[in-house]
């Protein structure tokens, strides 16, 4: 049965998972410490995990990302299937930002860092709680870098697209001097938009002087 939080309300039912004892141990410690949380449960691997989970049917899971049995973001998107009512928050100490999108992709709400700051897994746990997405700076904006790269990578032709565009060419000139049809490079040129989010010939002409495409 789920427990009180303050002035009444309901307590935020955590189940706790971690393979190490000692450090969950000091997580359990530090989520007791809130008045509005509860650890429901606790577990040492996935599948003690996810069964404490269809159990007790938490509203938050925290699962440390490495566990004996497996890659706790290859479990996230079973977890949320079997139990969508509960949210998942991830911890781990691996830097690798892949991890972290396909942990986002497959449903995780917060995935945090062991050495962060306590009280961003206590601020994960209310947002996740609540429906809401929790991701440290360093995380959120290393995946929006991530982002922007791959939506930066032109294609040879596109690139060249983009090169004649800046110079003042029309799409009809452009076309003549690549041999494309004008549709084609009305294509081209869309995805050049799209890629680098830009919109106007002047912004486009800034980017390809930026990273000196005019100088060939």
């Amino acid at each position: 049965m789920a427990g009180r939080g303050n002035e009444g309300s309901e307590a935020i039912s955590i189940v706790l998972a971690d393979d190490h004892a000692v450090v969950r141990g000091a997580l359990k410690a530090l989520l007791d410490g809130q008045p509005d949380f509860l650890v429901v449960e606790e577990a040492a691997d996935i599948a003690s995990a996810r069964a404490a989970v269809l159990e007790s049917r938490p509203r938050v899971l925290i699962l440390d990302v490495n566990m004996p049995d497996g890659l706790a973001v290859d479990a996230v998107a079973g977890l949320r299937e079997e139990a969508p009512k509960t949210e998942i928050v991830l911890l781990t100490m691996e830097r690798d930002l892949s991890l972290a999108r396909r942990a986002i992709e497959a449903g995780a709400l917060a995935y945090l860092f062991k050495d962060a700051a306590h009280l961003e897994l206590i601020e994960a746990v209310r947002h996740a709680s609540e429906g809401r997405e929790y991701l440290p700076t360093a995380v959120a904006a290393g995946l929006k870098n991530d982002d922007q790269a791959e939506r930066a990578v032109l294609s040879p032709r596109e690139t060249e697209v983009l090169r004649l565009m800046a110079l003042g060419h029309t799409n009809r000139e452009t076309a003549e001097q690549l041999s494309l049809s004008v549709r084609t490079v009305e294509t081209h040129r869309a995805h050049v938009q799209q890629k680098l989010g830009l919109d106007s010939r002047p912004e486009l002409t800034r980017y390809a002087l930026a990273n000196g495409l005019l100088d060939a």
